[in-house]
């Protein structure tokens, strides 16, 4: 049985100031009310385990009801007017995980389990940054082609309906089931809506995308199919935003230079922007790879395993090391899994040394030009470029495991049983080419000797 996927959409509210400021009295309410139902709940908490109920025991010493006219704590009946019993219950359940994180840490640090000798017990913070789960129907309601919101605000006197616009939204509304949004409060507001997406497959294909994520391009995409066939490629390289990234971080360098001493915040603002940057940039490629991916009628992803990978290139505090800590590999990669997933695809993670050190035609070890970086030479002399070669290799490699021409999660292949000593080059296009030719003839072992 296929699981639903959850992904969220942010629609942002075209909101008046008053409008705001009302958002913004409504989470101050929400918190306070947050602050003290987490101290009930951590006063009474062996009491509430027990009960059959949490939140209903919970509302039982905070909410009178008329079977239930006196509660124990009458300072939520005066101090929180009307307070919706949807936003209640989400408070209550909010609380309970708060406190129960608590006192998992604290049994934890009581049996010893600490980072050092001297590390004090964790300490309960009561405040925390959630925000108000908007119920359909009690909370929010939408007009039918979702152009405008209306959200029940607390004004500090009365909850009230408030009407307002929603600036856009996406598609995932029209096929999917929404979930309850929250209501999202800063320098500008959204809601930030769930939704249920049920898992799809997609059916097999004798054709995988591979992609090589780099410096000098950012990424190469390569059709490459079993039998060592090649049918589509294409480069994704926004220099544009790229170049605007770039000149940020230059002048960040630049200013620290003149710097003696960097104070705490340096050059914040322009960090923001090479942030928001790198998020534009791995949006906007992402979906261009899955795209294309779609287009070739690709059911696998290959990317190489970068997650952890330091560079090692570069002098301290020089270009090259900047645009290192500038690469988006991580987040390029995290984006196109989920993209991919969401229409039925699959992404698969190969061992990335040697992809591009290696030719691809099993000539052997490349050549890189010093001075234009993407430049490989081959041993036989023929140039290439070499962000390319190694999408060849990243997709060989995934097609080697699959087809079980290894078992080694490094890339190499088995040891040749005639030359046990002879050292073997990692598995690359070549690979493909040559199992193929032994099955369309009389099956020959499989060489890959320079």
């Amino acid at each position: 049985m296929n699981k639903a996927m959850i992904r969220t959409d942010k629609w942002p509210l075209q909101a008046t100031a008053q409008q705001k400021e009302l958002m913004r009295l409504t989470l101050h309410e929400y918190r306070a009310f947050c602050r003290a139902v987490s101290i009930i709940i951590l006063n009474n908490w062996p009491a509430l385990c027990q009960a059959d109920i949490f939140c209903a025991a919970t509302e039982r010493l905070i909410h009178p009801t008329a079977k239930n006219p006196k509660t124990r704590h009458t300072y939520f009946q005066k101090r929180f007017y009307k307070f919706p019993s949807y936003l209640r219950r989400a408070v209550i359940e909010f609380a309970k995980g708060q406190v129960s994180s608590y006192l998992t840490r604290y049994a934890a640090w009581q049996r010893g389990e600490r980072k050092s000798r001297t590390a004090k017990p964790p300490v309960f913070n009561a405040d925390s940054g959630c925000y108000p789960a908007m119920y359909r129907g009690q909370l929010f309601k939408f007009n039918e082609d979702y152009t405008r919101a209306y959200l029940k605000l607390w004004d500090g006197k009365e909850w009230l309906w408030h009407e307002m616009g929603i600036k856009k939204v996406r598609q995932r509304h029209l096929q999917n089931t929404m979930q309850s949004p929250s209501l999202i409060v800063g320098k500008h507001c959204h809601l930030s809506v769930p939704f249920s997406i049920k898992k799809v497959s997609r059916p097999s294909s004798e054709h995988v995308c591979s992609v090589d994520v780099g410096i000098n391009t950012l990424a190469v995409a390569s059709i490459v199919s079993k039998n060592g066939t090649v049918a589509a490629r294409r480069f994704f390289h926004p220099a544009a935003d790229i170049d605007r990234r770039d000149k940020c971080c230059t002048l960040i360098r630049t200013k620290a230079r003149k710097t003696a001493k960097l104070s705490q915040g340096f050059c914040s603002t322009l960090y923001r922007k090479v942030r928001h940057y790198n998020e534009h940039i791995a949006q906007t490629v992402s979906r261009q790879l899955v795209d294309f991916a779609l287009e070739q009628g690709a059911d696998v992803i290959v990317l190489e395993n970068l997650k952890g990978w330091r560079p090692k290139a570069g002098a301290k505090r020089s270009s090259m090391k900047q645009r290192f800590h500038a690469w988006t590999h991580r987040r390029l990669a995290t984006l196109i899994e989920q993209k991919f997933t969401e229409v039925g695809g699959k992404v698969v993670y190969v061992y990335a040394r040697g992809t591009s050190s290696w030719a691809f035609d099993g000539s052997g070890r490349v050549k890189r030009n010093p001075k234009q970086h993407e430049l490989a030479t081959f041993a036989s002399g023929k140039q290439y470029n070499a962000d390319l070669n190694a999408s060849y290799n990243i997709g060989a490699r995934y097609w080697a495991w699959k087809l079980k021409l290894t078992h080694r999660k490094d890339g190499q292949l088995p040891a040749d049983k005639s030359s046990a000593g002879k050292p073997r080059i990692p598995v690359t296009l070549s690979t493909l080419w040559n199992d193929s030719k032994g099955h369309r003839g009389a099956r020959s072992p499989l060489s890959c000797a320079a």
